[in-house]
């Protein structure tokens, strides 16, 4: 960074980011993702929703992120100060976490940092999915959804649906059926280059989830295909907690 850097400030808790970075000889920047971003050398997010906006502008600049859960080393709330004057400093180190793509046929397109799902629009309601790699057929299961979790999205919903959290640096993706019908249904460990998943029936609406977003709806049939979308780097800092949740 410069001697005196134009950070940008996304998410809750900006004056008090403002005022930590303006302590640590700084100059801050608060606004959404997309403005902040073209005009800063590098990013703090404080909360999930703002970690989120800031890995979908395709940022190259560190970020620090701030209470953004878990799945991600972040700096707490109370840390701020600390946390902000470590990063101005350059006293910290990057961790690479790996962006997919998600694609409906040709008409939809979205990025996601911790998770891709398709889910039943309606709750509790059975639909029959499909997870495949490249021409060979993985599985087929009657579930509410399905969900593919990056590294750092697998301690999120994946985990609460029963599938594995991966560390940070694992170089795939975690395929969890969500309430699926059968008991013994396995999950999947997968590369995410040539992963598709699909609706082979519906028994009502099923719908595209990207991270906190709903996409779209998603037909019978249409092919769902996930490829890798580069990455975000997020600075670990001293302060900074594992990515893994409390026991």
């Amino acid at each position: 960074m410069s001697d005196s850097p134009v950070v940008g400030v996304v998410g809750a808790d900006a004056d008090a980011v403002v005022a930590a970075v303006e302590s640590a000889g700084g100059r801050a920047t608060a606004g959404t993702a997309k403005r902040v971003v073209d005009e800063s050398e590098a990013v703090v997010a404080v909360g999930e929703p703002a970690l989120l906006a800031v890995a979908r502008t395709g940022t190259d600049d560190p970020v620090l992120p701030v209470a953004a859960g878990p799945g991600v080393r972040s700096t707490p709330r109370e840390a701020i100060a600390t946390g902000v004057a470590d990063f101005l400093a350059g006293d910290y180190e990057l961790a690479s976490h790996p962006l997919v793509d998600v694609r409906v046929a040709d008409r939809t397109r979205a990025t996601a940092l911790f998770d891709l799902m398709l889910v039943s629009a309606e709750p509790a309601q059975i639909s029959e999915y499909a997870v495949e790699r490249g021409d060979e057929c993985v599985s087929r299961f009657r579930a509410d959804g399905v969900v593919v979790a990056t590294p750092a999205g697998s301690a999120g919903y994946a985990s609460d649906a029963g599938g594995p959290v991966l560390a940070p640096e694992t170089d795939a993706v975690a395929v969890v059926p969500v309430a699926p019908f059968e008991t013994d249904i396995d999950h999947w460990v997968l590369p995410p280059e040539g992963l598709g998943v699909s609706v082979e029936r519906d028994e009502t609406a099923v719908h595209l989830l990207a991270d906190d977003r709903v996409i779209g709806p998603v037909d019978p049939h249409e092919s769902v295909r996930v490829t890798s979308a580069g990455s975000i780097s997020l600075a670990v800092v001293a302060a900074s907690r594992s990515p893994f949740p409390p026991a």
